[in-house]
């Protein structure tokens, strides 16, 4: 008998902070940057684990975000909230249920439950809702770098790092993970108001029913 999905821990980089070859592993299996491929291949892992906390060489990654067309993305802290503005409206209007969420100067943490559609798709639809609150509040951190179209280049990285979770347990450890990101970073506590506690369901996520 096939598992039943119960959520999943997806993290999110903003442009620049996991490069696609990175000495650690990615999740990505090609270097669309030419100015990168000096650096190597793309280094693609197989797994679902975390390869933060492997070695790796700091000069060598450091010369590489130098390489980068654009400056890494480094959100302050009125940024952080006009993104977390955006993704607050999108949950509110389309419905989506997220159990934690941690906000982080270069990349970012969910727990959600399963979504109605394909769980990148709707990260996708959330980071496209931040990107279009930084607009709106003129603080896009790439605003001065619009191609010769006008196009302002995305603040973010390409893929999210998804951690599939089949269990209660998986979840709770999750979410305090995530709730205890910033302060390992030295960062206050943060409080979303688009953040239910597990295992309570956004209302206007209908396409569940609270067990």
């Amino acid at each position: 008998m096939d598992r039943e999905l119960l959520g999943a821990h997806v993290i999110c980089t903003n442009y620049g902070f996991w490069l696609p070859n990175e000495e650690r592993g990615s999740g990505s299996d090609f270097v669309r940057s030419e100015a990168l491929t000096k650096f190597g291949p793309a280094n693609p892992v197989t797994h679902r684990r975390s390869v933060a906390s492997k070695p790796y060489d700091r000069e060598i990654r450091r010369l590489a975000k130098d390489a980068l067309r654009y400056p890494e993305v480094i959100l302050n802290g009125e940024q952080a909230l006009s993104a977390a503005t955006g993704i607050k409206n999108e949950i509110q209007k389309y419905g989506g249920t997220i159990w934690a969420y941690a906000r982080l100067p270069d990349h970012e943490h969910y727990v959600i439950a399963p979504p109605r559609y394909d769980i990148r798709r709707f990260i996708g639809r959330l980071r496209g809702a931040a990107t279009k609150q930084l607009l709106a509040d003129g603080l896009h951190p790439l605003k001065d770098y619009r191609d010769r179209y006008g196009k302002i280049p995305s603040p973010w990285g390409r893929l999210p790092w998804v951690v599939y979770l089949w269990t209660e347990d998986d979840i709770l450890r999750s979410v305090g993970y995530v709730k205890q990101n910033p302060l390992k970073q030295g960062l206050p506590k943060q409080h979303w108001g688009f953040v239910f506690e597990f295992p309570n369901l956004n209302p206007k996520d209908t396409n569940r029913s609270r067990k």
